[in-house]
């Protein structure tokens, strides 16, 4: 009986140690953080949903500077034909409303009055995976018949390399393109500085790392076939702004057709690890990304 007991209490100290790791804070002013050991993810409700933060301790892997369209790491659909620049302030800027249940977050934006989606992210930290996962949902409440892809773009820092599997890449909306390297069976681009906006698009193999300052950053998710993504975009994008400012890493879903009332889930699962391994094309680098991917 006293054994049984005892299973019993380390069960429970067991698992409210696991759900402990998972607890949502909510930090005042639209403000919550999500932890798995040393990596803390805050993501700011009021501020378009964004996640303004992604760090390990002391150390930050997102670009903090505070010009617009520069810092965190944010959502829209794809593509962006349809709404062309700025981006749509439902899904950027504008407030969404929060909701903690458990150890997850739910955020919900405002009904986007030109296009008639909604987006819904739920935020849950995987202590098991030592991961966040980040599901987006794009909701279909205009009426009619629509075509729709997810995209997440992340900014970081100019600085350090950008890496994923990739045989090739190409030059993106018109813009000049990127001095990719390919080795080890894979695509590396060492961050430089230029005159120019610059990006690519890619077909790549559900995964994208970035690299910077002791800090390696790995984003898992559906692997696309070459014909999947929305017209003129790609699965893996990079964007490299003009000068030594900031760098997007983004990836895309798949372009959907969604029925009236249809909702479209895409799941984003984020890693971030120290590492020693100098920030260049290396079979050691490559295989501590693969592996932080399970």
């Amino acid at each position: 009986m006293k054994k049984n007991l005892l299973s019993l209490m380390m069960a429970l100290f067991l698992g409210s140690a696991v759900l402990s790791a998972q607890t949502v804070t909510d930090n005042g002013e639209g403000k919550y953080t999500l932890g798995v050991g040393h990596v803390k993810m805050v993501v700011d409700a009021s501020r378009g949903g964004k996640i303004v933060s992604y760090g390990y301790d002391d150390k930050e892997i997102l670009s903090q500077t505070r010009m617009p369209n520069s810092f965190g790491s944010t959502f829209w659909t794809s593509p962006q034909s349809e709404w062309n620049w700025p981006p749509v302030p439902e899904y950027d800027t504008k407030p969404f409303v929060a909701e903690v249940t458990g150890d997850k977050l739910v955020l919900t934006g405002e009904k986007s009055a030109r296009f008639g989606y909604r987006v819904r992210k739920e935020f849950v930290a995987d202590a098991k995976d030592n991961a966040i996962v980040i599901t987006y949902t794009i909701v279909n409440e205009s009426g009619e018949t629509r075509k729709v892809a997810p995209w997440e773009i992340s900014r970081v820092p100019n600085g350090g390399i950008i890496f994923f599997d990739a045989k090739e890449v190409a030059p993106a909306n018109n813009m000049v393109s990127l001095p990719f390297e390919y080795k080890l069976k894979a695509a590396w681009y060492a961050l430089d500085e230029h005159r120019a906006n610059r990006k690519i698009n890619a077909d790549g193999k559900g995964w994208l790392a970035f690299c910077d300052k002791g800090l390696l950053l790995v984003k898992k998710f559906p692997d696309l076939k070459p014909t999947e993504p929305a017209p003129a975009e790609a699965e893996i994008q990079i964007y490299v702004n003009s000068g030594k400012t900031f760098v997007e890493i983004e990836e895309q879903g798949a372009y959907t057709t969604l029925q009236p009332g249809e909702e479209l889930d895409w799941t984003v699962r984020w890693y971030l690890e120290p590492t020693d391994l100098p920030a260049q094309p290396s079979k050691a680098l490559l295989k501590k990304a693969r592996s932080m991917l399970k």
